[in-house]
């Protein structure tokens, strides 16, 4: 993760790890490999935190918060951002490891959200009307990632406060709520 895929050598994992060459090879093929592995753990490790168990007696809009509010913890620490850069300035190279991470992590988080939704709306909480649980738990993660993370991309020397972070949460589902909550 500190020096991405390209800079980073076999020799380089291999002594941060503390085995040999053959224990690395003997695992995994060849680098890209290793890599894969390590996003896919890296997103399984992240996306713990947005799992948390769901009370029925919880308000549909505290459970987005705490949902939102996990998941811009997760993709605006400094890993996360590491993770997301290099992702995307290795994908041109190596597609397959570019939708390797989008299903480990974004489609993984939108599959969450969608089974909340899904909860929600079987018990009248929401009308998602012709949009769908996919198309809507898509939207509301990408209320949630979009301004926050591009912002943090683009200013890395800038990290977000809490307070900005619950205000994006915030206005991410005021919105969604305003759009599909029965409360309206």
């Amino acid at each position: 993760m500190a020096n991405g895929f390209s800079a980073a050598t076999t020799d380089m994992i291999q002594q941060a790890a503390g085995v040999s060459k053959s224990t690395v090879y003997s695992h995994y093929p060849n680098k890209e490999a290793l890599f894969v592995a390590v996003v896919e753990a890296e997103c399984e490790r992240f996306l713990r935190a947005v799992r948390k168990p769901k009370f029925p007696e919880e308000r549909l809009a505290d459970i987005l918060n705490a949902m939102a509010l996990a998941y811009l913890e997760i993709v605006l620490s400094r890993d996360g951002l590491a993770l997301y850069r290099m992702i995307a300035a290795e994908a041109p190279r190596f597609p397959e490891l570019g939708r390797r991470f989008y299903l480990a992590g974004p489609a993984a988080i939108n599959n969450i959200v969608a089974e909340t939704l899904e909860v929600a709306a079987s018990k009248g909480e929401l009308d998602l009307g012709s949009i769908g649980l996919d198309s809507a738990a898509s939207l509301f993660v990408n209320m949630v990632r979009g301004e926050a993370q591009m912002q943090c991309v683009m200013h890395p020397d800038a990290p977000a406060s809490a307070a900005q972070r619950d205000r994006w949460a915030k206005d991410a589902v005021t919105t969604f709520m305003r759009a599909y909550g029965r409360d309206r």
